[in-house]
This record gives structure tokens, sequence and C-alpha cells, in this order.
């Protein structure tokens, strides 16, 4: 370190003896800094004088009369909202002028409102033809940002087009509303009472007919008794007939007995003949009985039918009328449906009592027919005892032949009546079948009319709930409940929806200016030119004039050489940062300001240091190449997600990336350590400068001689000697030299 110094005291005074020196020293502090001072300045409020750039305005519009929105002239409304702004400057003129306003350069762009504009924004309310359009024309060689801001302006009036429209269509549609509402508050009432008057005899109708169904259940839930009733009845006509039966065919036998006797003991006639009667008798006395007893369970089975048919006709009736009020009192699908099924069992209900019907008619007509057979019978059978005993009277004068005869067509009729008798069986047998499928009926109307009589509950109680919301409605003001008055306030309606939403902005880390937000990046710039300078200008290399005795390193050199360019950079970065603030750059707290910029100066001045002497020119030269790639590479000017991939890629390994956002952190606020984390990175890139200085340099020592030789040699190009010792060759280079006549020359 000794000698270190001992080189920096020498340096010093070199410097002190020498005043022209001084005066370079002083322009090589300065003079950077004014880059910073002048570009800040120069960008301090860039866009608070906008109204200087000019933008030509063109109302070509000729308005409209529109059904709805009235009388509308939206170019003239934007014209006069236009000469009450002042972000650009608005000049307004015809479109032939305005376009050449344009092509010349006298204005930076123009905007045209055609003549049809009103009324193709008014019909989009009514019948939309054509979408409005605004003619924006800008000239984008006059600037690069001038179009930018231009398109500020043409968003301005796209936005008033847009607010006073929307304001417009609101007043008018609030004033329909209000129009509306007078004539619906006048109506509800008289409506509401109409309807609900109606929904009350809707429900008295349902409650009818809800009664009905259980009056028509309760006949059906009889019905299995009635028919148990019939089944009973027919079993006994069942064995009636059977025993009937029976006695006609003894009857039939006996008379065919008496007949043969007759016909075989014909000498005997008058004992035949009495005999015979005595048979007759005894066979006309039994079967009288039975037929008797036929026609009696016959009868009592026909009534019972009759009473049952009699019963189901009036069911079937009642369920047809009430199928009609129910098909009139809703039109529900759901309801229409289970009112056709009912409908359609009723009518097969009243098919099987048609057949019913027809039974008993017939079992009646049968009945009648066993009693007309009973009478001839009985007729036969006197006429054939009266024949027997005017047999008696006359044997001999053919009366046998006669009772013969008789006898013959009485066992005829004996035969025929067991017959019709027997045939019952079958009638017996459908009309059970009947009496089964009338169970069955009865049992599903029954389903089908508790189903209907829940529907109609529940219709019954939306019926009420719909009654109690109708008078609910009849007594309030829907529009004075959502607004609390009686109508709507068209005013403020309109001046919302022209700017629904008010933007409160709430900046955080506010910036005083744009010059504020600009400093990080040019006083970056100032302190990279700084450092090149310094570099440039100053000698690199540590001769050992006035050294005799110290025997200084290398290492001695680099740092002795650095500590003089670094003085003179903590300065250059001091003198900057003051220069920043004096100018009115914002600042959370100045030391720390002033701190960010010697560090930054030194770490630059690290950097090219380190290059300048390891690499010489071609050194200095990638110090210009890393300016060149930092300044859109850092994110100083826009955020680095805005930039190409391969500005995003380098973004993380220049020095200016943490520099800059030291700067803002000490500007705008400090936030969890981010400036530590910034300056500690930033004085890694300075560590890895005196890794190449120290480490890298001498490695190239002989390389940076021949080099230095060859730019000597040139004439042309400053350059200087290296001072540090050559390093040594091997034997084996030294061959190879020996070998080459050229190299041997070198």
């Amino acid at each position: 370190m000794h000698n270190v110094l001992q080189i920096l005291r020498r340096d010093f005074k070199r410097l002190v003896t020498v005043p022209a020196a001084w005066v370079i020293m002083i322009g090589l502090i300065l003079i950077p800094p004014l880059y910073a001072w002048f570009n800040i300045y120069g960008f301090w409020n860039p866009y608070g004088n906008t109204d200087s750039i000019k933008v030509a305005v063109a109302n070509m519009d000729e308005g409209t009369d529109n059904a709805l929105l009235g009388k509308v002239n939206l170019g003239d409304q934007i014209e006069g909202t236009l000469k009450s702004n002042d972000q650009l400057g608005w000049e307004f003129m015809g479109k032939a002028n305005a376009m050449e306003a344009v092509e010349s350069g006298d204005c930076y762009a123009a905007i045209v409102i055609p003549s049809d504009f009103s009324e193709d924004l008014a019909n989009v309310v009514t019948n939309s033809k054509h979408r409005p359009t605004l003619e924006y024309y800008v000239n984008e060689k006059a600037s690069p940002i001038s179009p930018k801001i231009t398109d500020q302006g043409a968003t301005v009036v796209d936005r008033t087009v847009n607010n006073t429209f929307v304001s417009t269509v609101s007043d008018v549609l609030v004033k329909a509303v209000n129009s509306a509402n007078g004539t619906i508050s006048g109506n509800t009432n008289a409506i509401a009472n109409e309807t609900i008057g109606e929904l009350d005899n809707t429900k008295r109708n349902v409650g009818t007919i809800r009664s009905a169904i259980a009056d028509l259940d309760t006949q059906l839930a009889n019905v299995p008794q009635q028919t148990k009733a019939a089944r009973n009845a027919l079993n006994d006509v069942q064995l009636a007939a059977a025993s009937a039966g029976r006695g006609l065919a003894g009857a039939s036998t006996a008379i065919g007995t008496a007949q043969t006797q007759l016909n075989t003991l014909s000498s005997n006639a008058n004992s035949a003949l009495e005999t015979g009667s005595g048979l007759v008798s005894q066979a006309t006395a039994q079967s009288t009985a039975s037929i008797n007893q036929i026609s009696s369970a016959v009868s009592a089975a026909s009534g019972s039918a009759q009473q049952a048919v009699t019963g189901m006709q009036n069911i079937t009736d009642s369920n047809a009328k009430l199928l009609e009020k129910l098909k009139s009192a809703s039109n529900n699908a759901q309801y229409q449906q289970i009112i056709s099924k009912l409908e359609n069992t009723n009518n097969t209900a009243a098919g099987t009592l048609a057949d019913l019907k027809t039974l008993s008619e017939n079992t009646q007509a049968t009945a009648g027919s066993v009693s007309k057979l009973s009478t001839d019978f009985n007729i036969g059978t006197q006429n054939s005892l009266k024949s027997a005993g005017t047999a008696r009277n006359a044997i001999n004068s053919g009366a046998l032949p006669r009772l013969n005869s008789a006898l013959g067509s009485l066992a005829g009729t004996a035969g025929t009546l067991a017959g019709t008798v027997t045939s019952q069986d079958s009638v017996i047998r459908q009309t059970n079948i009947v009496l089964d499928q009338l169970d069955q009926v009865a049992s599903d109307t029954r389903i089908g009319l508790e189903q209907t009589d829940q529907q109609l509950a529940k219709m019954e109680t939306k019926l009420t709930t719909v009654s109690t919301d109708l008078k609910a409605l009849g007594t309030a003001d829907l529009l004075a409940s959502l607004t609390g008055s009686g109508s709507l306030d068209a005013d403020k309606i309109a001046s919302f929806m022209e700017s629904p939403t008010v933007i409160d902005t709430k900046n955080v880390y506010p910036v005083n200016s744009y010059g504020s937000g600009m400093a990080p990046l040019m006083t970056n710039l100032a302190l990279w030119v700084g450092a090149f300078a310094f570099v440039v200008i100053c000698k690199v290399e540590v001769d050992d004039e006035g050294l005799e005795g110290l025997d200084p390193t290398a290492t001695e050199k680099y740092l002795a050489r650095y500590l003089l360019l670094g003085t003179m950079g903590v300065i250059q970065g001091a003198i900057c940062t003051v220069g920043d603030l004096i100018l009115g750059v914002q600042t959370a707290c100045a030391p720390l300001f002033i701190l960010t910029g010697m560090i930054t100066s030194l770490v630059y001045l690290s950097i090219t240091y380190a290059l300048s002497t390891t690499f010489m020119h071609i050194g200095k030269g990638l110090c210009v190449a890393l300016v060149i790639v930092q300044i859109p590479g850092a994110s100083g000017l826009y955020p680095i997600e805005m930039m190409p991939k391969f500005f995003r890629m380098v973004y993380p390994f220049v020095p200016f990336s943490y520099s800059i956002d030291a700067f803002r952190e000490t500007i705008a606020g400090f936030y969890d350590g981010h400036w530590i984390k910034a300056i500690g990175t930033l004085l890694l890139f300075a560590a890895m400068a005196f890794v190449i200085g120290l480490v890298v340099r001498p490695l190239l020592v002989n390389l940076n001689r021949l080099f230095a030789r060859e730019i000597k040699e040139s004439d042309m190009i400053i350059g200087e000697e290296v001072e540090l010792p050559e390093r040594g060759y091997n034997m084996s280079q030294a061959i190879q030299v020996l070998a080459d006549k050229g190299g041997y020359r070198e």
C-alpha cells in the first residue's frame, strides 16, 4: 500500500505543477454532467407543452333530425368541446386546407368529421345502416413522438363523441321512462283489480270442482260393494238355473215314460191315464216350482244389475260434466293432459255401462221368456189333464192318439225350456267379467281424481299467491321504490352515462416531473461517458519516472492509477448529482442520491479502466459497445417488458440496470432493501472488473506490447507503451522463432 500512495502522490504533484492539466481535468469532470443536466432540463415537462402541437380539425357535419333524439349536430358539439380543450393546438379549417396542412407538415395530424356523421350515429339507435366514422390523418414523417401525442387527441375526440352520444340517448330514454311511468301508474290499479277479480272467480271454481271430485270419489268408493251384491245375485241365478234344468229333464223323462205306457198299455187306458195324469200333475208341480224359482232369481239379478247400471250411469254423467268444468278452468298443459286421461277413462266406463245395459235388457227378456214358457207349460199340462179326463169318458173314440200327441208336444216344450235355462250360464259369466271391469274402472277413476285434486290444490295455492302479489303491486310504485321519487332525474342520469366512473388516481411513489423520471438514465449516461473520457484522455499506464527505489508491482501500479482517476470520478459523481438536485430533480434522500452517483462513477471507472488497460484499444471499443447496448437494454426509457427479446436477455447482465434502479429508489422512495440490493449487485461488476485488470491483464502483456508496437508504427493512432515487465519465453517458443526468419526478425 506504501508504494500505491507514493505513486499517487507523484501523480498529483505532476498535475499541480502543470496548470493546463488542471484545466483539462476540470473539463473532464464538468463536461459529462452537462450532458445529463441539459437532457434532464430538456425533458423536464415535454407533455406540458402539447398545446403547441397543431392538429387540424375539419367539421363537415350537416347534422340530422332524428325521430327519437330530435335535432342533433355532433360535429358542432365536438368542435365546441375541442375549442375549450388545451391539450393540443387545435386548428379549425376546411377539409382541403386540413389535408394540405398535414402533408406540408404545418400540422402534425388532421381530424375530418364527415357530413353524414350525426346521421349515421343517430341511426344506431333506430335503424343502423353505417358505422359512424371519423377520418384521422397523421404525418409520421414530422416527428417519431408526435403521432403518439396526436393519437391522444384523436382519442379525446372519440371519447367526446361517445360521451355526448350516450348522454343524449340516456336523456331521451329517461324522459320516455318518466312519461311511460305516469301512464303505467294510472292503469296498473285498474288492471290489477280486474285480474284479482278473475283470480278470485277461478279460485271459487277450483273449490267447486274439488268439492265435486270429493263427492264423486265417495260414490265410486261404493261401487265395489254394489258389484259384490250383483255377483252374489248372479251366483244364486246360476244355482237356480242348474236346479231348474235338472227338474225339466226329469219332467221330460216322466212324460216320455207316460207316453210309452199309453202306447204299450192301450188295453189298460183308464188306469194308465190315471197314472199318467198323476205323473203329469207331479211333473207339472215340480216344473212350475223350478220355473218360478228361476224367474225370481233372474228378476232379482236383473234388478241388481239395473241398479248398478243406473248408479254408474249417474257417475259417468257427473264425470262428463266435471271434466267440462276442468277443461275451462285452466289452460295448463299438465292439467289438460290429466283431464284428457280422465275423459278417456270415463268414455271407457260409458262403453262398459252400455254393455251392462244391453246385458240387463237381455236378462229381462230371458226372464220374460221363462215366464212365458212356464205359462205355456201349465196350459199344456191342463190341456193334457183335460184330455185325459175326456179320454176316460171316450177312450175308444180316439182320445189316446190326441193324448199321445199332447204328451209329445209337452216333452218338446220341456226340452226347449231346459236348454234355455242352461244357456244362462254364459250370460252370467259375461256379466261377472263386466263387473270386474267396472271395479277396475272405478279404481282408476279414483286415482285420476286424486291426482287432479292434488294439481287443483297446487293451482289454488298459486292463485292465492298471485292474487296477493297483484294486491301488493297495485299499492306499490316500483319506480318510486327504486329511485326514492316518482320520476327519474334525466340530467343526473345523462351526466352519469356521459362519465359513469371517476378515476381517483393515487400515485404510489409519485414523481414530480418527467425530468425527474429521466434523471437516472441521463445521469448514468453522463457518468459512463465521464469514466470513458478519463481512460481515453489520461494515461492508463504507470511509468517508472520518479519511482527509483520503490520497485512497484503491476498490481500496485494498477491500484495507484485507479485511485487517481477514481478521485476525479468521485468528484464528477458528486457534482453531477448535486447539479441534478439544483435543477429540481425530486429525491427521497439527497445524501443517498449523491452517494449513489459517486458509487456508480467508481464502478463505471473500474469497468472502463479494466477493459482499456487489459485489451487496450479493443477494450475502449468494448466500452462504446456497452453504452450502446445499455441505453435500450437497461429499462431507462421504456419498461424492459416492452423491449425486444435480445434486450430483455441482456437486461440482467449490464450495470446500468442496477444503477438506474438505485437512483429510482432515492428519487421516488425506498422499498424493502431494493437500494442495498441494487448497489450490492453494482459492486459485483466492479469486483469482476478488478479481476480482469489484476489477473487477466498480466497474462496478455506480451500481446499488448506487440499490439502497441504495431499501433506506434502506423503513425496514425495514439497509443501507449505497456509499462509492465515482459513475460519470459520457454525453450519451445525460442526454437520456433529461430526456425522462422520472419519471426526471428521480429
